[in-house]
Formats: C-alpha cells, structure tokens, sequence
C-alpha cells in the first residue's frame, strides 16, 4: 500500500470507525487516582468538532494548588499535543474544579487531568471520543435575514460600482452627466463577478457540508436474528458488508475488554423484564454468535460493546425477537465452538414502571428502589444507598452506592467479576439512553490502557498490523483467557487493570458513578459475584 493511501487509511480509521460507545449518554465520568489524590471527573464532550469540552473535577478531602487540564490526540501523541490549561476552583464548592477544552481533531483522543498540592503531583489519562454527532442547523429568520443582508450588500456593491465608473469619466469641475454606456457595462460586470463569488462560495460551503456529514459518527449497521443450533437458540448478530465497505471500515481490529471481544446485552424492549449479559463468538471479522439461555419470547433490544485497535469504543445496537416456540431446522453455518460463557447472565424480573408483561414471565426478583432492601437469588441482600425522598436530577453526578450484605447480615465479600468488582448497565425507559458502567467509570479500561501505551511510545503512529494475522492473533488470546481457571483469569485481568478490582467490593459496597443525562424512568441492572456465583439485582430510578 502507498504511503498516502495508507495514510488515508488511517485517517478513515480513526475518524470514521468506531467512535461512540453507549447510547443517548455522551459523557465520560472517571473515578479513581491522578497521582496520591482521589478524583472523579465529569467529562461532556461536544458534539461538533471543533469544539469545546466542559470538564469538572471533584478532588476527595484534598487542599490542592493548581488542576491542569490537557487534550492528547491518539495520532499525535504526547509530544504532538497542545498545551494544557488551568482548571479554576468553583465558588462555593470545595474541592470542584471546572474547565474548558478545545478539541480540535475528529478521532481518539484523551484527557490528561493533572494536579498539583501538598502530596506532590499526579495525573491520570481518561479515553475521550472526538467526534461529531450532530449537525447546527440555522434558524429560519436568521437565514432570510442574511439573504437580505446579501441582496442589499450586492445592490450597494453594484450601485458604487456604476456610479464610480460614471463619474471617473468627468473632469474636475464637471457638472455634466455622461451616463453612457460604460456605467451599465460596469454594472454588469460587477453583477457577473459577485454572483460569481457568491456561486463559489455557496459550492464551496456545500462541499463543506456534504463532507461534514459524509464524516459525522454513523453507528455501523448490524442484523440480529436467531438460529436453531444442536442444543437449542443461537444468536447470530451480523455487521452489514455493503455498509463497512461504504464507510471504508474494517472488523479485523477488534481488540478485548475484560477479557471479552464483545460484550452483548438483550433486554426486552418496553417492558425491561428480561435481561442478559452475554459474550459472543466471533465466527468471521463481521459474524458474532452466542448460545442463548432460555429467555422467554418477545422483541429485544440489541446492545453490543466493542473496543477497537485504536482505543475507539463502540455500543452495535439492533433489534431481534425471540420465538415462542423453537423452529425445527438445525443451520448448518453455526459454530462448532459455541458454548456457554461462564460469565454469560440473565435475569427476569418485573415489567419497569406502568409497563405491562405481555408474556407474563415469572419474575425471579422483584426491582428495587434506594433506600429500599431486596432479596437476591443467593440469599443475599441489596440496598441502595440513596434516600428514598431524595429526588435525582439530570446531568448530576451521583455516586451510585449498593451495599451487599450475605444472608447473615455482615458485608458480603465479593470476588472480581470479569476482572471489577462490579458490571452496571442503565437503560432508560424508552430505550433512548444506554449505558454500560463500572466502578471506576463510563469508559472502557482497555481503551484507556491502548491510548496510555500509545502516549508512551515515540510519537510515531502505529503501523496498521495485517487485518488476518492481527484478527487471528487476537482470537488465540481470546482462546488462551477462556482456558485459564478463573483464579488465573482474574490475576491476568486485574494486572491489566493495575488492581481496579481491589479498589471496591472487600467491605461489600460497590459504586458506580454516573449522571443521569435527562429526566425520565430509568432501570440499572447490577452484576457482582460472590462465592462463584454471578449475582444480578435490578433497581429502579425516576429522574427529574
């Protein structure tokens, strides 16, 4: 490949793959260590590039001097990036710092929080999508009022022009007017060259749009259906050819998050009674296939959470419905290496909110509310630590606290699950808002860890490895974490992780901090695991 072509490449890879993972929920929040200082950090990225990215920190019980606040591109690299910017104190909240960044490039990029006070200094590196989203569109009165701004200032134009080459012709002192014919030709002239310009112009401005939009996120296009394979329901989700070849995109590249290329979620669609976490298969770079549990039918809705190459993470969303009755035929194209992960999990519970059970499935927990205890399946007990008349607003950060007490009533001791000590997933109602979380926040550690390697390395971009030799290498890994015992697994993980796992869960609390992007109902699926046992509670949120 040449070089522009495979700088091209590049390019089209990181802006135009995939680049937002989630759904309806854009922010990115960051709880953990810069340095010896405890932080959050509440991160909400613009949704046009260029643009500027509100940034708030939230510094634990510490006195500190200043908080610096840094853009690192993926492409460019430490050294490649711009300088940073102080963070001020907000009046009236200790410990809060807010800022403003600009993010000029479409593609991956990060946030390096930096602070400096009595302990010393620290930072840490948070994974940021730049990426535009959405299109401004300007308001109707205003364009009609800059239509006829344009039409008087080429009138004027036009006008100047007539008069100046009528008048150039007298002599000094000359009162006589000699029109003629060399006013109207200056006139036309001038007519020809403005609408001219503004011709150019308006091209110029269309071919701006159109690649705007040609380059603006577009979630890549997958069909979802079900199999009948030998030992029951197979999911197959498959991305669309024709798609990825229009958008010059490639699957090859998709690296594992805790362990899993994808993490694929089922949820009922209108009722959120039934749901799954489970981690498919990859047959082909664009076919993934899973062995469904038995889950009562209906329609559901489709999430699956990938990680690319570059950092990029991305949430595949789709619909398929489950049958009542299994269908004969046995598809010949299924997997042979399909089989049930461990870590696969689902639960049935009741309808949320007001919604009705059209199937009338038998829930197995009842969702809880904060403040309010619940039974789980082993025994073991949930509770919400939040006050129960304490309303949530939107785009608050809030620290969603469970506490896990075993059947006895002491603090439960918890085990990683899949490398943390806790997976959350919240849903809103109307299935507009999508979110996979973990105690350490809404981005992806296997991301964070790809853009930190990549700051490290030499300033030089990656060369892009072959697509079958990379896919094939990432699939023995795969292969190798599955048959690992699970102690291994969790060591192999949580070195990975740099020991995020150990940082919640021994006292029988988890946290998950989140801000609810908009008022409504909202449904969060909580998963831990204790004495080897995956444990799924489910609680619900009303938002004002």
């Amino acid at each position: 490949m040449r070089p522009a072509k495979f700088s091209i490449f590049i390019l089209l890879l990181l802006i135009g793959a995939s680049v937002y993972a989630h759904v309806g929920s854009p922010g990115v929040i960051y709880q953990g260590k810069a340095g010896p200082y405890n932080i959050m950090v509440n991160i909400n990225p613009p949704d046009v590039i260029p643009g500027t990215a509100s940034v708030s920190v939230y510094i634990d019980n510490q006195q500190v001097s200043h908080v610096y606040l840094q853009p690192v591109y993926w492409y460019a690299g430490n050294k490649g990036s711009p300088r940073s910017d102080e963070a001020l104190p907000v009046k009236g909240t200790p410990g809060q710092y807010q800022g403003v960044v600009w993010l000029m490039e479409s593609g991956v990029a990060s946030m390096r929080i930096s602070v400096d006070g009595p302990l010393g200094k620290g930072s840490t590196v948070i994974p940021v999508m730049a990426v535009s989203t959405a299109q401004r569109t300007m308001p109707a009165s205003l364009d009609w009022e800059l239509a006829g701004l344009a039409i008087l200032l080429v009138v004027l134009m036009i006008t100047i022009i007539g008069a100046s080459a009528s008048e150039a012709v007298l002599l000094p002192g000359d009162k006589t007017k000699r029109a003629g014919g060399k006013k109207y030709v200056a006139m036309a002239v001038a007519a020809l060259i403005l609408l001219g310009i503004l011709y150019g112009g308006s091209a110029w401005w269309n071919t701006w749009s159109r690649n705007y939009r040609r380059f603006m996120y577009k979630p890549p296009l997958a069909h979802t259906k079900i199999l009948m394979g030998a030992d029951g329901m197979v999911l197959q989700l498959n991305i669309d050819s024709a798609w990825l070849k229009k958008n010059n995109e490639s699957m090859s590249f998709v690296v594992p998050d805790h362990g899993k290329l994808m993490h694929l979620f089922l949820i009922r669609e209108k009722t959120g009674d039934v749901f799954a976490h489970l981690h498919p298969t990859r047959k082909d770079s664009n076919t993934y296939q899973v062995a469904l549990p038995y889950l009562p039918p209906g329609r559901y809705l489709v999430f699956g959470d990938i990680v690319r190459w570059s950092g990029f993470t991305e949430t595949i969303s789709d619909t398929v419905s489950i049958p009542e009755k299994p269908f004969p035929p046995k598809t010949p194209d299924i997997s042979q290496e399909l089989f049930h992960d461990p870590d696969d999990t689902y639960v049935i519970s009741n309808a949320i909110s007001n919604a009705q059970n059209l199937y009338n499935a038998k829930p197995t927990l009842t969702c809880g509310k904060p403040g309010i205890a619940m039974q789980l399946a082993d025994g073991s007990t949930a509770i919400w630590q939040h006050s129960a008349n304490t309303p949530f607003e939107a785009n608050t950060v809030y620290p969603l606290t469970f506490a896990i007490t075993d059947p006895s009533g002491k603090p439960a001791k918890l085990q990683p699950y899949m490398g943390m000590m806790g997976h959350a997933v919240i849903l809103k109602d109307d299935g507009s808002v999508y979110v996979h979380l973990h105690p350490v926040g809404t981005y992806s550690m296997a991301s964070q860890q790809i853009i930190q390697n990549r700051i490290k390395g030499n300033g030089k971009i990656p060369r892009l490895p072959d697509p079958k030799v990379f896919r094939d290498s990432i699939d023995r890994l795969v292969t190798r974490i599955r048959s690992m015992s699970e102690d291994e697994r969790n060591a192999w993980l949580n070195a990975g992780m740099k020991g995020m796992a150990s940082m919640q869960g021994m006292d029988g609390m988890v946290t998950f901090p989140y801000a609810f992007p908009g008022p409504g109902n909202y449904r969060i699926w909580i998963q831990m695991k204790r004495d080897g046992k995956i444990l799924n509670s489910a609680f619900d949120a009303v938002v004002e």
